[in-house]
C-alpha cells in the first residue's frame, strides 16, 4: 500500500491518478488529499472517491510523503512558493508538468527528492504510458511508490536523462490529440460516403483498436504490416499514394517537432 499522497491540481490527469489508485486498491482513501482552487470539483472528488480535500496547497501537502504535481507548467513557480518550506525534508515531489525541469522544481521547493514524469490521457483508463526520471536523492523506497503509481496509470518507461521527457511530451504526452484528429477525420469521411455517423465512429474505432493490437502482437516492423494491406494497383495503394502526396508524414514529423520545441519553451517560459 502506498503512503500518504497530495495531489496539487486535481484537473483530468490528477482524478486520473486516483481514480487508478483506487481501481487497484493501492491506497486507503483516507490517505488522499487533493487540493485546488475550485470548490465544485473538490465537492465532486469528494463525494465520487471518499478523500480529503483542501482549497490550500500547503495545508494539503505540509505531512504527507508524497506530493504529487499536476498543475499547469505556467504556474509550477506559484504552485512551488506556496510550498517550499512547509514540506517534510523526506518527501517525494512526483511531477506531470510539461516542460517544467528537475532544476526548477529543486530550487522552487527545496527539496531533493523529485520524480518527474510524463503521461497521456490514457491513463485515465489504466492504457497510458509514462515515460519518467528520477534525481539521485530518491530511495529505493520512493522509486517502488513510483512505479506503484505508474502502473496504475499503464505502462512506463524509465530513462536516466530528463531530456527525454520533453521528447515523451511530444510524441506520447500530445500523441492521443494525433489520434484523436486522424480518427475524427476517418469518421467524417465515413459519413461523406453515406455511412451514418454511429457506424462510422464504430468502423474507426475498432479498426484503430485492432490495428495497434495486431501491430504489438505480430512483432513485425510497421512497414511490413502496412505491405500487408496494400496490394498492388488496389484501393489501399490509391489511398497511401494521396496520402504521401498531400505530406502526411511530413507534416506530422512537423507537428510532433513543433510540439517538442514548445515543450522546451514551457520549462524557458516558467
Amino acid at each position: 500500500m502506498l503512503p500518504s499522497i497530495a495531489i496539487i491540481g486535481a484537473g483530468t490527469m490528477g482524478e486520473a491518478l486516483i481514480k487508478g489508485l483506487m481501481r487497484e486498491k493501492l491506497i486507503d482513501p483516507a490517505m488522499v488529499i487533493a487540493s485546488d482552487p475550485w470548490e465544485e470539483r473538490l465537492a465532486f472528488l469528494r463525494e465520487t472517491y471518499g478523500i480529503q480535500t483542501a482549497e490550500d496547497n500547503a495545508a494539503a501537502a505540509q505531512s504527507v510523503d508524497i506530493v504529487f504535481l499536476s498543475v499547469k507548467p505556467q504556474v509550477m513557480s506559484t504552485a512551488l512558493e506556496g510550498l517550499r518550506g512547509v514540506l517534510r525534508p523526506d518527501v517525494l515531489i512526483f511531477s506531470i508538468a510539461a516542460g517544467v525541469p528537475v532544476k526548477k522544481m529543486r530550487q522552487g521547493s527545496g527539496v531533493e527528492s523529485i520524480i518527474r514524469a510524463m503521461p497521456n490521457t490514457p491513463a485515465q483508463i489504466g492504457q497510458g504510458i509514462t515515460v519518467w526520471t528520477a534525481t539521485p536523492a530518491v530511495t529505493a523506497q520512493q522509486r517502488g511508490y513510483a512505479l506503484t503509481i505508474l502502473k496504475a496509470l499503464g505502462e512506463e518507461v524509465y530513462v536516466e536523462d530528463e531530456y527525454y521527457l520533453d521528447m515523451a511530451t511530444a510524441l506520447s504526452g500530445t500523441g492521443p490529440a494525433y489520434i484523436y484528429i486522424f480518427m475524427e477525420a476517418m469518421v467524417d469521411a465515413g459519413v461523406h460516403l453515406g455511412f451514418s455517423r454511429h457506424v462510422a465512429e464504430k468502423l474507426v474505432f475498432q479498426t484503430v483498436l485492432g490495428s495497434a493490437d495486431y501491430a504489438r502482437q505480430s512483432g513485425l516492423h510497421l512497414a511490413a504490416l502496412r505491405n500487408q494491406v496494400t496490394s498492388p494497383g488496389g484501393t489501399t495503394a490509391e489511398a497511401l499514394y494521396h496520402l504521401d502526396k498531400g505530406g502526411f508524414r511530413t507534416v506530422l514529423s512537423r507537428a510532433i517537432w513543433a510540439a517538442f520545441v514548445r515543450s522546451q519553451e514551457l520549462g524557458r517560459e516558467e
